[in-house]
């Protein structure tokens, strides 16, 4: 019962007050106490009948057009079939018929809208969690609706967080073993630059001492040459 219901019931009690002291009939009671309970039983028949057409309960109250009270009143739905009317509201709708009919068109336009809401929610791999339409008592309408990642878009991006994890574990093993494959490499070339710059050392000074030059001879020729020679046979005479 709202608050103009609760004054006809008031003026009602007076007039009970008013017959006893017999300065008026019973019947003006009667009359006052009937306008007060069906003006109420009207509200209320109203609304059952909104449920009925629209298929789900309507909740009677002042919900706020701010974000905060939309995000509490959001937060308590489930589903798309939320419809909250404030009450002052409710009451035009059940004895004004224009006004019945121009919310219940805009109660209609949320439930028409769900299928395209759906659908471009989809293409954004996100669902629907909850939707629905506030009837404010400044008499505005606002709609809302709230929605999270899908199931099989979670799993995705949790399988390629993964692959990529993988992945980059994978490259830095592989950078690992090249770098030492290098250092490896580089550590037998620079043992063959020195054992051969030994060799080349001891050819020179040998060759120096006994004067074994040929014109035109080079390091690398005779390096060839002493490299023959250590690994041809000695001949001892017995």
């Amino acid at each position: 019962m709202d608050i103009g219901s609760i004054g006809n019931v008031a003026s009602a009690y007076q007039y009970a007050n008013q017959i006893k002291n017999k300065q008026v009939s019973s019947s003006g009671f009667a009359n006052s106490l009937k306008v007060a309970t069906s003006s109420d039983d009207k509200v209320d028949a109203y609304k059952n009948s909104l449920q009925t057409k629209f298929g789900c309960p309507i909740t009677v109250a002042n919900i706020g057009k701010d974000q905060n009270s939309m995000d509490r009143f959001a937060a308590g739905t489930v589903g798309s079939g939320n419809v909250a009317i404030a009450p002052n509201i409710l009451e035009k709708m059940a004895n004004d018929p224009e006004k019945a009919t121009y919310y219940e068109k805009k109660i209609q336009e949320h439930f028409d809208s769900l299928p395209a809401t759906s659908a471009f929610l989809g293409a954004h791999n996100l669902r629907m969690t909850t939707s629905g339409v506030t009837i404010n008592e400044d008499g505005t309408v606002t709609y809302y609706c709230s929605a999270e990642e899908t199931p099989e878009y979670k799993a995705k991006v949790a399988a390629d967080h993964k692959a990529k994890r993988e992945k980059e574990a994978k490259e830095r093993q592989e950078s690992i073993e090249r770098s030492q494959e290098a250092a490896d490499e580089q550590r037998r070339i620079q043992e063959e630059n020195y054992r051969q710059r030994s060799i080349e050392s001891i050819l020179h000074e040998q060759m120096l001492n006994n004067n074994n030059f040929v014109f035109g001879d080079t390091i690398e020729s005779m390096l060839a040459r002493y490299e023959t020679g250590i690994s041809a046979p000695v001949l001892i005479d017995m």
